[in-house]
């Protein structure tokens, strides 16, 4: 739901996604490297959009056809310009200049490596920002440890500036109130104050913070907004810092989740994508995986380690232990494991089973059908009332080509067969358990594969040697 802004006057959203990420240690430009299955950047983008924007840009420089290949795939909406130098982050946002030239509002500066920002909290900093008519408000927040990160300075209690962390003194080091990299600046006048900045710092970089000094000497009316939810602005830029990330996120939705009247049996154990959707009053087990493009109906059963992703299960569902759901479509009612596998193509009709260690891929199973334990079917259209015995296995593959196998409504295949497609079975035709069967098999008709079975009464087992 798009949070519309309650002011006359427009912002544009200008994100920073450039930098190298060094500290990542990865071919991966780092705002790409996903939290609970979306890349960072794709979360500050959702956030920014819930407040309608009038444009947004995306500053690009470090692997930015990898960047751009996200964008143009997930958000073509949103712009791009590029960085072609790593010269610092006042140097990066200048450089959308030519694109926001003719528009006259407020500019939201944010990072593309902060994924757990939210809408509501950027709403808050842009009605500061237009409540106190500032030409410039900083978010800022305060944490434990501010190594690294540039300190808010204050005197008498007013804000007068911000210091990086390798320029400050040993005293402005002990400041906890940190600057998020977060801003709402006026527009034109962001772009005249980005040229006056210079690089004389430990960094030889041009520093967008230089923009709150220079709208300071030069009079302007400069501000801050701080927020208590420090551990949610902090920027990525390691591994660990992206697990914690992760874990702060999961515990959102986690609680997101259970306050839509779900159950989860152990919350930490469960990890759920951006996108997952459950049902009221379905039940979770422990330590199991929502992937991306998962949705779960009501009052769905879900047993413990369970991996499902890009699937659909509708309501009153069981889905037994240790099963691994992927790319199917679950209707409602249906019985999934234990240990069993959909692969992509998968569809269940309503009140259809999978037993335990069972695979299934690119098969229809129709209305009320069951596949029992030890089975692979793949490649196979299977219609309703189907009893699929143990063992039972299309052969689908000739090592060139897939055939289909067709099994006509209320068709018994025994134990232990083998279905060579391309192959079709009658309605209501049974199959012999132990055969092989090779060629089409009529409605109504038995078909029976199996060797003669001899018999030699008295006989007794040659002993062992040296018994």
């Amino acid at each position: 739901m798009t949070i519309k802004q309650s002011h006359a006057q427009p912002f544009s959203v200008v994100i920073m996604a450039g930098g190298k990420g060094t500290r990542m240690k990865s071919a991966l430009p780092k705002v790409l490297h996903p939290i609970a299955g979306k890349p960072m950047l794709g979360h500050v983008i959702d956030a920014a959009t819930e407040l309608a924007p009038s444009q947004t840009l995306t500053i690009v420089g470090h692997e930015a056809a990898q960047v751009r290949a996200y964008l143009a795939n997930q958000y073509p909406e949103v712009d791009t310009v590029e960085q072609t130098k790593q010269l610092g982050t006042g140097h990066a946002v200048l450089q959308t200049e030519e694109a926001l030239k003719n528009f006259d509002g407020h500019v939201l500066i944010l990072s593309g490596d902060v994924p757990l920002l939210t809408p509501e909290l950027l709403m808050v900093l842009s009605e500061k920002h237009l409540s106190r008519e500032n030409a410039v408000t900083v978010l800022t927040t305060t944490t434990e440890d501010p190594t690294g990160l540039g300190r808010i300075r204050r005197k008498n209690n007013q804000f007068v500036g911000i210091v990086e962390h390798k320029d400050a003194t040993d005293e402005e080091r002990e400041i906890n109130e940190i600057n998020t990299g977060i801003y709402a600046v006026k527009s034109p006048l962001i772009f005249d104050l980005l040229r006056k900045t210079g690089n004389t710092n430990a960094q030889g970089e041009y520093y967008l913070t230089d923009i709150v000094t220079l709208a300071l000497q030069d009079g302007l009316k400069v501000g801050t907004c701080k927020t208590d939810d420090g551990k949610a602005l902090l920027g990525v830029n390691s591994r660990a810092q992206l697990a914690f990330t992760e874990a702060l996120y999961q515990d959102r939705l986690r609680d997101a989740i259970m306050a839509e009247g779900v159950t989860l049996i152990d919350p930490s154990s469960t990890y759920f994508s951006a996108d997952t959707q459950i049902g009221r009053d379905s039940v979770i087990g422990p330590h199991c995986r929502f992937l991306a493009g998962v949705s779960l109906g009501e009052r769905t059963e879900m047993e413990g380690h369970t991996v499902m992703a890009n699937c659909t299960v509708h309501d009153d569902c069981k889905i037994l232990a240790f099963s691994h759901i992927d790319g199917a479509k679950i209707r409602s009612d249906c019985t999934v494991g234990p240990f069993a596998r959909l692969r992509p193509g998968t569809l269940m009709e309503h009140g259809s089973k999978v037993s335990n260690f069972c695979e299934l891929k690119k098969t229809s199973l129709g209305k009320g059908s069951k596949v029992n334990h030890l089975s692979y079917i793949g490649d196979a259209t299977i219609g309703a009332g189907v009893n699929i015995g143990a063992g039972t296995i299309t052969c689908n593959y000739d090592g060139v080509n897939k055939y289909q196998t067709v099994i006509n409504d209320g068709a018994f295949i025994g134990s232990n067969t083998s279905l060579v497609a391309p192959l079709t079975i009658g309605a209501s035709a049974t199959i012999g358990a132990g055969s092989t069967i090779t060629q089409d098999v009529p409605p109504e008709a038995l078909a029976l594969t199996r060797p003669e079975q001899k018999l030699r009464t008295g006989y007794k087992r040659p002993a062992k040697k040296g018994a």
